[in-house]
């Protein structure tokens, strides 16, 4: 290559490097919007705003929180997955987006799996099965026992068909074969004032909410969901010691839309990580019973796919109906 040749080219590059730069700008350059599909004012709410605030501290700009809710999460899972893949508009995704697809076909995205770019794990909760006072068993072994013996006349409560409690019941009758009867309601609140009522005999619940009823005694804790005891109630043994492999859990995670580039990703993913690794953070949610969930986007990509595959073929096999 000639002097004259190679001057010419290097001249070429420099005055292509910064056009490529004004084409690429920085992200983020503007707020980023973190929709969440559930209504303000919950716990989680509570935690996308938490996990969120300290995402702002990390990449320099604001992160909005936006509620979407509606048909339980899919009007906010739609919505993201039809945003431009720039990493400018995330969704908050839970458990729920792995159930939908098998409950609500027509729904969208029909495949979250390949309609999301996983950015990683941001926090995870468990349920607490719980009784009414009233019902003779106070172990996971004793209820499965008492439910054989009493085939159909167990009424078990759910704050709604396809909602994350609901398909942990399902998943506890089809290990243990168990006949009792889904009473789902439009909420968690009212079903625990039936169970403490009576009106039903047990129902998941999240521990922030049957905590303080088993507290006031009004009803009986008999087990966790988590694969261990949890901190909040270490006394509840978990599930799996009398259902070996049973656990189920409410996650939340951040997806981008489809196709965003891999070093927005890799951005958002970072932030994920301090959010989740903040002391002030873990102590907050801590005291509403929820757990950081540390990870990368492949932690998450591998959860929903698992889940997906899980709560499908439970769906399909009990034949439930949205």
């Amino acid at each position: 290559m000639t002097p004259t040749r190679r001057t010419a080219m290097l001249a070429a590059a420099a005055f292509v490097a910064p056009a490529v730069a004004r084409a690429q700008p920085r992200w983020p350059d503007r707020p980023v919007t973190l929709v969440n599909p559930y209504a303000p004012g919950g716990s989680t709410d509570f935690s996308t705003r938490l996990v969120a605030a300290r995402m702002e501290a990390v990449l320099g700009q604001s992160v909005v929180v936006e509620a979407r809710p509606g048909a339980g999460t899919a009007v906010a899972n739609a919505h993201v997955a039809a945003q431009r893949p720039d990493g400018y508009t995330l969704l908050m995704g839970t458990t729920s987006l792995a159930v939908l697809p098998a409950l609500q076909p027509a729904s969208q995205p029909r495949d979250p799996v390949a309609a999301f770019a996983p950015c990683g794990p941001a926090t995870k909760s468990y349920f607490v099965l719980h009784v009414h006072p009233d019902l003779p068993a106070r172990t996971t072994a004793e209820l499965i026992a008492y439910a054989r013996a009493n085939p159909g006349k167990l009424s078990w409560g759910s704050s709604g068909t396809g909602a994350i409690n609901h398909m942990s019941f399902e998943l506890f009758r089809a290990q243990t074969r168990i006949d009792a009867v889904h009473v789902p309601y439009r909420g968690g609140a009212p079903a625990l004032i039936d169970l403490q009522a009576g009106r039903i005999q047990a129902m998941f619940s999240a521990t922030q909410e049957a905590g303080p009823s088993m507290e006031a005694g009004k009803t009986r804790g008999i087990a966790v969901t988590a694969p261990r005891a949890i901190a909040r109630l270490p006394n509840l043994p978990p599930i799996a010691d009398a259902v070996p492999g049973y656990e189920t859990v409410f996650w939340q995670g951040v997806f981008a839309p489809a196709g965003t580039p891999a070093p927005v990703v890799a951005q958002i993913e970072a932030a994920l990580k301090a959010a989740t690794a903040d002391a002030g953070v873990i102590e907050r949610l801590a005291g509403a019973g929820i757990e950081t969930w540390p990870g990368d986007a492949a932690t998450l990509r591998t959860t929903l796919a698992r889940d997906v595959e899980t709560w499908t073929r439970i769906i399909r096999e009990a034949n439930i109906q949205a």
